[in-house]
Order: structure tokens, then C-alpha cells, then sequence
């Protein structure tokens, strides 16, 4: 962790971020995509504390506009891994990787059945993400309501991680990067999300950030987005479950089939591929995102109570497999 706020150590030299900025920052057509190891120089001294107010707004804003480069985000990826609290692997065990930072606006946020569902079955499980977004019910508020405190100490989610019975870490961004929360925060202010909340998404925390250590849960939302992803994912050193999600959350949605694709080692595998957009039998929702009827209805599915949505058990069926996978393949060097 290279965050002197967390260290202790003294506030770091002011980086001058104005050559970055112009290069980014003219306009949809005259902006230009910095070099990876720039983006990756630059969003480091973000994360540092060490750009000033005005020339960060700058650039949280230029990228707003002009979009990240898909070797800017790995260059930014790279940095945001290094200022992430150290949190080590299970032993001999491959971690679900679940991001959160999106919440729910009007259907049910069902990211913590989609954990419980996974972690039941002994697999290990990470959510992190955001405890607040204004307007929306994050699922660590979910977890909370269901009694699954978030963790307040990596140790502490280091420690879930390697319980053999429900083996499940609610990791929120201000306790995992210090950092990265402020640039996360940043859109209090501005009122736009920035490129930090691209990056927590693609976030792989645990151990040594390697495709071999954790298979991270992605989602887009607009298909054509999908062949981005993909192509970013085939580049880099991955181990990323692919699919369309709900109002930006990674969990399927349970009122239709989606596609859920595998990106390894440099390959692509779709592992459900549905001819149809809709399912058989829509299941009976809690209506809304209230979280005091969210948190009942869960309660009901994992007591067997009320079925698992046919989605959500495809998409813990396909989870399931690639973990099984993942332990027996020799993965790509570290991202």
C-alpha cells in the first residue's frame, strides 16, 4: 500500500498533471490516449493524494468525456492494485471475486443471495464495494439486514476466506483501498462517476492480483459494450466471468436468460448461450429494492422457501465450474 494517508508517512510532492491533461482533455475528437505507463503514472498520483483539486477535476473530467483506452484501464488497474491493502489467499483455493459499487435503484438487489447461494457451497467468496450510493440500496446495506457484518479489517476477511463452513467476506473500499474510496468519492462533489468506479469493478484484491487466485465477476449493460470487455479481457491476463447484469450489478437477472461467457488465458468460452430473452417462469419478486423485504425474501430462497430463480442458479452452476476448472489450470502470468 503506497497511501501515505494510511501510513503515516509525510504528504507526498505534488505532481504536476497538466502535460497528462493535454493530451486527454481536448474534446471528444482532439483527445488523445496516454501511453499505458503514463495512465498508470498518472492515476498512481491520484490515488496518492498528490494531484491538485483543480487539475484532478480536470482530469476526472476529460476522461469523463473522453472515455479510458482499454491500456489506459490496465495501466490504471495496476496502480489501483498497488494501493490496495495486502489480503492474501486461501490456501490451494480459488476466490469468487464479486464487485458491488453500483447498488439498486428499482428492482431488488439480489448480489448478496447470488454470494450466500456460492459461499454455502464452500466456495470463497469477496464482496467489495461501496457501503453508500445516494439513491440506491448497496448490498452491504443487504448484508447488514440480513446479519453479515461487513469486515472491518482485511485480516478479519482474510480470515472468512478461509472458513471452511460459509467461507464469505463483505470487504467495503474504504477498509480495502483508503485511496481508491477518496477518487470514489470524488463524485459527491462532481456529480459524474470517474474512472475509479470502472477500475473498483475490475478490481482482482486478493493475493497477488493473478488470474490463478480469484475469478473475478464482471457485467455490462449495453451489449455492445460486451465486445469491449471481451477484448480487453483477451488481452490481459484474466480469469473473468462475463455477463449482462442488473442496473449495473454482476448478479443475472432473475427475470430472464443472458449470456455468460469465460475469458482465460487468453480464451474465450461461452458457457451459456440462451436462444431465448426470457425464461419459462418469472419468479415472484420482492417488489421494489426495500431492503427489509429484499432481506426477507432471500431469507425465504436460502431456507428453501421460495425457489432459487433460474438465472441466478445458472449463473452459480457456471461459477461453480470454472472454480472447479480454475484449480487444475496453469493461468497466465500476474496481471
Amino acid at each position: 500500500m503506497t497511501d501515505s494517508a494510511t501510513s503515516g508517512t509525510p504528504a507526498a510532492t505534488p505532481f504536476a498533471a497538466a502535460r497528462y491533461i493535454k493530451e486527454i482533455g481536448r474534446g471528444v475528437n482532439g483527445a488523445r490516449a496516454l501511453p499505458r505507463e503514463d495512465a498508470q503514472t498518472l492515476f498512481d498520483a491520484m490515488l496518492a493524494g498528490r494531484v491538485a483539486d483543480i487539475e484532478l477535476g480536470a482530469v476526472l473530467m476529460a476522461y469523463r468525456i473522453k472515455g479510458e483506452a482499454p491500456h489506459e484501464l490496465a495501466g490504471m488497474l495496476e496502480a489501483a492494485h498497488a494501493h490496495c491493502l495486502p489480503l492474501a489467499a486461501p490456501p490451494d483455493r480459488v476466490v469468487v471475486s464479486i464487485p458491488s459499487y453500483n447498488g439498486a435503484r428499482k428492482q431488488p438487489n439480489l448480489v448478496p443471495l447470488l454470494a450466500l447461494l456460492l459461499a454455502r457451497e464452500g466456495m470463497p467468496v469477496l464482496v467489495h464495494g461501496s457501503r453508500e450510493f445516494s439513491g440506491r440500496v448497496t448490498s452491504i446495506a443487504l448484508f447488514e439486514a440480513l446479519g453479515v457484518a461487513p469486515c472491518a479489517t482485511v485480516a478479519e476477511a482474510e480470515s472468512r476466506l478461509r472458513e471452511k463452513d460459509n467461507p464469505l467476506a463483505v470487504l467495503p473500499v474504504d477498509v480495502l483501498s483508503p485511496a481508491l474510496s477518496r477518487l470514489l468519492d470524488r463524485r459527491m462533489q462532481i456529480g459524474l462517476r470517474n474512472s475509479s468506479h470502472t477500475v473498483a469493478k475490475m478490481l482482482q484484491p486478493v493475493g497477488a492480483h493473478t488470474p490463478a487466485e480469484a475469478l473475478r465477476l464482471y457485467s455490462y449493460t449495453h451489449p455492445e459494450y460486451r465486445e469491449t470487455l471481451t477484448d480487453y479481457f483477451s488481452r490481459e491476463p484474466a480469469n473473468v466471468l462475463l455477463a449482462r447484469g442488473t442496473e449495473g450489478e454482476v448478479v443475472a437477472d432473475a427475470r430472464r436468460a443472458g449470456r455468460i461467457d469465460w475469458l482465460h488465458d487468453g480464451h474465450q468460452r461461452t458457457l451459456v448461450d440462451p436462444t431465448a430473452g426470457s425464461i419459462g417462469e418469472v419468479p415472484e419478486l420482492p417488489p421494489g429494492n426495500d431492503i427489509a423485504q429484499t432481506a426477507a425474501w432471500i431469507r425465504a430462497v436460502l431456507d428453501g422457501k421460495a425457489p432459487v430463480p433460474a438465472p441466478i442458479a445458472t449463473q452459480v452452476e457456471a461459477i461453480r465450474g470454472c472454480v472447479q476448472q480454475g484449480t487444475r489450470v496453469a493461468w497466465a502470468s500476474p496481471l
